[in-house]
């Protein structure tokens, strides 16, 4: 089973079941058909006293379910339901279009968890005005918001975008513009989050980590529940600029088509959503390195 930081609960076989723990155990009973879609989940009661822990730690992993759209009508008066099976989902549309909804919809949830593997920040900088927007609004009140953000480190030549044709020497004009961008749109992309804090005293985490590799897709992960999965399409494009026209293999990442997974929508889905939060987890804490937008 995995592990969390916070443990709430008395000794069950010499061990104490933190809140991840039950989750687990509830999540693995929803997979496999043993708690089917509808069904009344047992009372808190009932479930402390088979864990041997106090409600509280039962009440954290349903709200955590919940959060992942396994459970409905989290509630202290009556015991929740088993989510029904997500419809099936819309065909892939470009990232622009499907993202923001997307972030919208994992910003209710009372604790946000958002991590990212992406060439810029800009589609997801650009998906968050609708969240924020109705944060500002008082529609959504998280409690909590964490965001991690794995970007291609400065110090590495990036597989694209790249020139058509090199100059072979270290003033690559493509790449200055790729390193602007990418510190001009994480850097907003920090300021609007951070400013939560202030605004609606919202315990906002935001961090950036470098890659050393030029990531092929991009990938977006909301709340451990669902998973935006996109390639990047290369294509040779000019950009104008002062001093003439630059030729680039480069990607157009808000045209990229998103497939969405979602844990709720089969066992497919929730084994493509697990492994890509360990793919990503993995990254974060091994080979990637601390980065500064500047």
């Amino acid at each position: 089973m995995r592990t969390a930081e916070v443990s709430e609960g008395v000794g069950v076989n010499d061990r104490r079941l933190t809140v991840a723990d039950i989750a687990e155990v509830l999540r693995e009973r929803i997979r496999t058909g043993a708690l089917r879609a509808g069904q009344l989940m047992p009372t808190q009661a009932d479930l402390a006293a088979e864990f041997g822990v106090e409600r509280g730690a039962v009440r954290g992993a349903l709200r955590a379910l919940r959060d992942e759209g396994l459970l409905t009508d989290v509630t202290k008066g009556s015991p929740p339901r088993v989510a029904e099976p997500a419809p099936a989902q819309d065909a892939p549309r470009p990232t622009m279009v499907a993202l923001a909804p997307r972030l919208a919809e994992a910003f209710t949830a009372s604790h946000v968890r958002v991590d990212a593997v992406c060439l810029t920040a800009e589609n997801l900088m650009l998906a968050l005005a609708e969240p924020l927007r109705r944060i500002h609004e008082g529609r959504d009140r998280p409690e909590r918001v964490d965001v991690r953000v794995l970007l291609p480190s400065r110090d590495i030549s990036l597989a694209f975008p790249v020139p058509v044709d090199p100059a072979g020497d270290d003033a690559d004009p493509v790449h200055r513009r790729w390193l602007a961008m990418r510190n001009a749109q994480g850097q907003v992309l920090q300021y609007n989050l951070d400013a939560l804090r202030a605004t609606h005293d919202i315990d906002v985490h935001v961090a950036f980590r470098a890659l050393p590799f030029t990531p092929p897709v991009k990938l977006y992960l909301l709340n451990g529940a669902e998973a935006l999965y996109a390639y990047y399409m290369v294509t040779r494009r000019e950009e104008p600029t002062d001093t003439g026209t630059l030729e680039m293999f480069d990607t157009l990442g808000s045209e990229s088509m998103l497939f969405s997974f979602e844990r709720r929508s089969g066992q497919r889905d929730a084994s493509f959503v697990e492994q890509s939060q360990k793919w990503f987890d993995a990254l974060w804490e091994t080979i990637t390195t601390d980065l500064t937008l500047s």
